[in-house]
């Protein structure tokens, strides 16, 4: 059995959660005749997977998927051979060939009805876009890049020259947490399309819509609360509700609160608290079996448990400090609370400059600490 992320994914552009402005921009793109290089940018769970699907489609016509090609930039961050992945997906045929993957045609392109394996969606505006015999496509296929801010300089460098010389039967389209860290190379070779955060009723209104369709008889108000937890993240939203459908839990609102305190990570608050007082590296006896053995606690101890436990990355942790100290119930000072969110900026730079994650994470906790010992010293005096 699919996942309702799967088979409730939208198949028309007016399906998007998205404002009328953006949605007629994303409509009028795909119907263009030789449609830009793109990017899209946006929180989690703002639809830009979704969008380029449904995009995809409309340009390329039944046979997209056979024609799209995609790479997800987070999975090459900080791992060994990153840059040669890179570029035998971009150079199918070796590093040292002229064949590239943004340089190459397809005989798709003429003809939609031409592949088996077309799909059975329909198109996203409504129509589909005509390519006669006698008028050659401009676009035979795509480059996903997903999370492109995790390309990296190097990386995004190799891509302007590709672009420049060699995408002319092709079209690039990017998406982007943070598309600042998209160098300007790239940024003015695209269409830049922003999907905003979702409104709480929009949200509300699509979950509503699930409960109709699925014949659910959910208790008063657990939609909305389902609605208000997921900040915007409608893909967070549907996940959480079908969760709850699968387990029977729709009819209590105490059970989204288990799921919420069970799922959460307390352990970031606790990093966090520990830092403060300046207890980043604190180190214990404990005893395991008959010997004693010294062991590492305090805010890196703590933290090394949490990405041990939840298979976590430094970015991850970092998004979760973020949303603790935006969202969460810390109680700090204001001048406090922006000195620790800068020194959260400067960690998240560095974490893609660097090799050594948990190093830039300990730089940024003693930062947390000396601002601590300052928050102390001025309640002191």
């Amino acid at each position: 059995m699919s996942s309702w992320l799967t088979d409730k994914a939208p198949l028309l552009f007016e399906d998007l959660l998205l404002p009328e402005v953006t949605l007629t921009t994303i409509t009028r793109t795909s119907l263009q005749a030789n449609p830009p290089h793109l990017l899209l940018s946006g929180p989690a769970g703002v639809g830009k997977t979704a969008t380029w699907r449904l995009m995809a489609r409309q340009i390329l016509g039944p046979t997209w998927e056979a024609r799209t090609h995609i790479l997800q930039a987070r999975d090459l961050a900080r791992t060994s051979g990153a840059m040669g992945k890179f570029e035998e997906f971009l150079r199918p045929e070796g590093s040292g060939s002229d064949d590239t993957l943004a340089g190459r045609t397809s005989l798709d392109a003429f003809d939609h009805t031409f592949s088996s394996t077309a799909a059975n969606t329909p198109p996203p505006a409504g129509i589909e876009c005509e390519h006669s015999s006698q008028q050659r496509a401009a676009v035979s296929r795509l480059i996903i890049i997903e999370d492109a801010d995790y390309l990296g300089t190097i990386r995004q460098s190799y891509l302007r020259r590709m672009m420049e010389v060699s995408s002319g039967s092709a079209r690039f389209i990017f998406t982007a947490h943070t598309p600042s860290r998209i160098i300007e190379a790239l940024r003015s070779r695209t269409q830049h399309i922003r999907l905003a955060k979702i409104n709480r009723p929009l949200i509300e209104s699509r979950l509503m819509q699930i409960v109709h369709e699925e014949n659910l008889t959910p208790v008063r108000g657990i939609i909305g609360d389902i609605s208000h937890v997921s900040s915007g993240n409608i893909r967070k939203a549907i996940f959480i509700m079908e969760l709850l459908t699968h387990r029977e839990l729709l009819g209590d609102r105490k059970n989204l609160q288990n799921l919420l305190a069970a799922t959460s990570l307390r352990e970031v608050q606790h990093i966090l608290e520990e830092a403060l007082r300046n207890r980043v590296h604190d180190w214990r006896w404990e005893k395991e079996g008959n010997k004693n053995k010294r062991v590492l606690k305090g805010a890196m101890g703590v933290m090394d448990q949490v990405m041990s436990e939840n298979n976590l990355e430094p970015e991850d942790i970092v998004e979760q400090f973020h949303l603790l100290l935006t969202e969460g119930r810390l109680h700090l000072d204001e001048n406090i609370l922006s000195e620790i969110l800068v020194a959260l900026s400067a960690c998240d730079v560095a974490l893609h400059r660097s090799m050594q994650g948990r190093i830039e994470l300990e730089r940024f906790l003693f930062q947390v600490a000396d601002i601590g010992q300052r928050m102390n010293a001025a309640k002191a005096s």
